[in-house]
């Protein structure tokens, strides 16, 4: 018998291929269970365990340059309840920065090199252009393990909290316990009746080519090692925080603020981070230049693994 061709066009295979893409996706964020999230405190410590299940609508995962499907991860964090600046700052790589309040992840890092090649020194900014992560509208996206997460102002998060506008908004909790907010704070920042307006960071793109070496050409903002702190340029200190009153504390804190510039996330603690942030063994992102590898950032592994991935009480094994 003689085979029949399909008079199906190549250009109409692709859109129906595109179209049962875009139905899966859609179809994967609408199975999402909902978003668990259980807060408590004593005397030293506040507890965050949490699913990781965002309570706002997420971009469509998998997406062209992020193929990880959004699945419930067992957070349980601690934070110190009366948190101490350091003496000096203390710097991290790749840990997540924080919890939000709706249990959603902060994580500022991607685990993406220059010449594949952590030891390299060169590590590529989510923001800087370089590469495409695939982050949706809330600046977040998906881990190997299913982990969604935040690399910049959980712009979901704050809409949901009626800050879409001018407010400010406690969007979650830094590791070293101090507390995190949008990008709103008082104009005088220990006055609450001074007008809010945006904060901004000191942080600029480094003048001239960047040394031998390494990635050559002019410094864009590409690397993180494309940046520098530049003191009393804006309104925050090279943690991206500061001391100021806040809705919640209105005698005064000091706080992170989240900026629409870099760092967007701190990448630094002004405190001592709790040890159930940290992470071991190696992150869960692909690592190689832009189009290359699994993309997703830092911090895969499998549930119940690391410190920070253990199963809270009460919290059963994934769905799905």
């Amino acid at each position: 018998m003689r085979s029949r061709r399909s008079s199906i066009s190549p250009a109409l295979l692709l859109k129906i291929s595109g179209a049962v893409f875009v139905s899966a996706c859609l179809a994967a964020s609408s199975q999402l269970p909902p978003s668990v999230v259980k807060i408590t405190t004593d005397d030293q410590y506040r507890r965050i365990q949490a699913n990781g299940i965002p309570d706002h609508t997420p971009g469509q995962f998998p997406n062209r340059h992020n193929p990880n499907v959004i699945g419930p991860q067992s957070y349980d964090y601690k934070v110190p309840l009366h948190p101490k600046l350091a003496e000096k700052p203390s710097p991290f790589r790749m840990q997540p920065f924080g919890i939000a309040v709706n249990g959603v992840v902060f994580d500022p890092f991607a685990a993406e090199w220059w010449q594949g090649n952590p030891s390299s020194g060169w590590q590529y900014e989510p923001h800087g252009g370089a590469i495409d992560l695939g982050l949706d509208a809330s600046n977040a996206h998906v881990q190997p393990n299913g982990a969604y997460h935040y690399h910049g102002i959980p712009t979901g998060l704050v809409e949901k909290a009626g800050g879409d506008k001018t407010k400010m908004v406690l969007v979650g909790w830094a590791a070293d316990g101090f507390p995190i907010y949008n990008q709103w704070g008082h104009s005088e920042a220990k006055n609450a009746s001074s007008p809010l307006k945006k904060l901004t960071s000191s942080y600029d793109i480094k003048k001239g080519t960047r040394p031998a070496e390494s990635p050559g050409g002019k410094y864009d903002g590409a690397f993180v090692q494309d940046y520098e702190y530049i003191e009393g340029k804006g309104d925050l200190d090279a943690s991206n925080g500061r001391f100021g009153v806040t809705p919640e504390f209105p005698e005064g804190t000091y706080h992170y603020v989240l900026t629409d510039t870099y760092p967007y996330i701190p990448r630094q603690f002004a405190g001592t981070p709790d040890a159930s942030f940290e992470r071991r063994g190696p992150p869960g992102g692909g690592f190689g230049p832009p189009g290359r590898g699994r993309r997703g950032g830092p911090g895969g592994g499998p549930p119940g693994g690391p410190p920070g991935m253990r199963p809270p009480p009460g919290f059963g094994p994934p769905p799905f």
